[in-house]
């Protein structure tokens, strides 16, 4: 049996697991929005750094990268690291994915996609919505043992980018991000 594997941040440009193909595309009715704390990874339980996660919003698409795993051992493995890797993601969605967002049948369904939610409950770590300028000003500062924070949002723009897709809320915060760090300058 075949397992897919949606990534939206940075499984787009790190995989860390084998796979046998890797497909640009969408999903529907999501956006991807910095609004999960990463305690873990680009920032500390002191000074949480911000990753993306999902929310659910009709009429959007978020693009990012399906990865399809065929060999048992290797969904195994790649299933082990992913449990780690994103261990403060709460959810563990399956969704169509889409080559196109004018595409009404989709190319792939039961992708598999890690979700941090906004349940406090289950999700400690979740920050949630604010303005611009204060996640770019998180961003920016904040630094974990994965890197600097601001480094996992610029790969993220770069990523994109070199798919022709430009995600507003990822070019908003890394325009804030490079104003507040000519600042310093």
């Amino acid at each position: 049996m075949v397992m897919w594997v949606f990534g939206y941040g940075s499984l787009i440009w790190k995989a860390g697991f084998n796979y046998d193909d890797r497909v640009f595309g969408c999903i529907k009715s999501y956006r991807r929005v910095f609004y999960q704390g990463s305690t873990d990874h680009r920032g500390t339980p002191e000074y949480p750094g911000r990753t993306v996660t999902l929310e659910s919003a009709d009429g959007d698409v978020c693009w990012g990268v399906a990865y399809k795993i065929l060999k048992k051992e290797d969904q195994e493995v790649a299933l082990t690291y992913l449990g780690v890797r994103e261990k403060q993601y709460d959810q563990k969605a399956y969704v169509d994915f889409f080559l196109d967002d004018n595409d009404s049948k989709p190319a792939i369904s039961d992708v598999m996609v890690f979700i941090a939610s906004p349940d406090k409950k289950h999700n400690p770590n979740y920050l949630g919505p604010a303005p611009v300028e204060e996640i770019a000003k998180q961003i920016a500062s904040s630094e974990g043992p994965s890197g600097p924070n601001k480094d996992y949002l610029f790969h993220l723009e770069e990523s994109l980018k070199s798919y022709g897709c430009e995600d507003k809320h990822v070019m908003e915060l890394a325009d804030e991000v490079r104003r507040l760090l000519s600042e310093k300058l």
